[in-house]
Parts: C-alpha cells; structure tokens; sequence
C-alpha cells in the first residue's frame, strides 16, 4: 500500500479538516430539510459557508507547512464531491431545475471515481484538482449556498443558476476527460516518500 505511516498521512491538520467538513453534512441536510423559517435557512447557509471556508483553510494549510499527504489528496477532493452532491440533491428536493444538474454531478464523479480507482490500482493519480475543477466548485458552493440563503428566490434566478450550474459541470467534465485520456494526460505516479 501507497500508505508507509497512515497515522502521520491521517492526523494532519488539513486531513481533519476535511473530516469536519463531511460531518458537517448531516447536520446542514437535517436543518435545511426542516427549516420553515427565514433564520433557520439561514443557519443551514452559515453551516455550508464554514464548510467551504474550512475548505479554503484546508488547502492553504497544507500546502504552507507541508502537510500535503496521498490521503489528503484523495480526502479532500472526496469531501468536496459530496458536499456539492448534498447540497444539490437537497435543493432539487425544493427546486426540481436542479435535477439535471445532480444527474451531470453524479456523472461527472462516478467517471472520476471510477478513473481514480482504476489509476490509484496502477499506482498512479492525477496529482490534485484541475483548474477547470476548482473553477467548478467555486461557481457550485456560491450559487447553491446563496440558494440556500435566499429561499424565495425569484423562479427565473433559479433558473439561470442551474444553467451557469451545469455549463461549469460540462466544462470541468470535459477538463478531467482530458486530464485521463488526452494526448498529454495528467496522471502521474503516486510519491512513496
């Protein structure tokens, strides 16, 4: 296994991080599907803002104290992947335009899931997040938290959200096909050290 020292990979301050953020999730998906009032939607908006935020610290403190693991590379990327899926798949609860943007969520993932498991079996991986990826999940986390916030948001809003939505998800698929299968992919081999 990739993994020498699991306890120096999993107990890294960005590897816990991530952990709090993916328990987060089940407290936001409670609160949001519960909430009836103004406060209470946004309570579970302020929930998923502490995610990304959390998410934003993650990174930096990895990569400023070295604390960037194989784990963490996979972990992070993880947590992102489902808390973009549970933030979709509760507001197409609400909002039924964002059923095709889940579907293309879902596509999208399980073909990086799939790729990632099939490379990491090789020893290989992409080495982080593409660019076109980290500009996708920005666009998700602000458009579906401010949809969160504002619950009463003007049908046509809505609307053009699921769109810019799932333009950003074609793009960043298209980026990550490219990355596996392009004539200069991006999968390289994982570090042992």
């Amino acid at each position: 296994m990739f993994i020498k020292n699991w306890k120096k990979e999993i107990f890294t301050i960005p590897n816990l991080l991530s952990l709090f953020r993916l328990l987060l999730l089940p407290v936001y998906a409670y609160i949001y599907l519960n909430a009836q009032e103004d406060y209470q939607f946004l309570i579970a908006g302020t929930i998923m803002a502490l995610s990304c935020i959390t998410d934003l610290i993650d990174g930096k403190i990895a990569r400023r104290y070295n604390m960037i693991s194989n784990l963490g590379k996979i972990l992070d990327p993880l947590a992102d992947k489902i808390t973009q899926f549970t933030l979709i798949l509760c507001l197409s609860l609400k909002y039924s335009v964002l059923i095709p943007v889940l579907a293309l969520l879902l596509v999208k993932d399980v073909f990086q899931l799939v790729l990632g498991l099939i490379n990491l079996r090789k020893g290989k991986m992409l080495p982080g997040a593409l660019m076109a990826g980290k500009v996708c999940t920005t666009v998700l986390f602000v458009s579906l938290i401010a949809l969160v916030l504002f619950p009463n948001m003007d049908p046509g809003v809505v609307n053009v959200i699921a769109g810019v939505d799932a333009i950003f998800l074609v793009i960043s698929f298209a980026s990550y096909i490219q990355a596996y299968f392009g004539k200069n992919t991006k999968v390289q081999d994982i570090e042992t050290d």
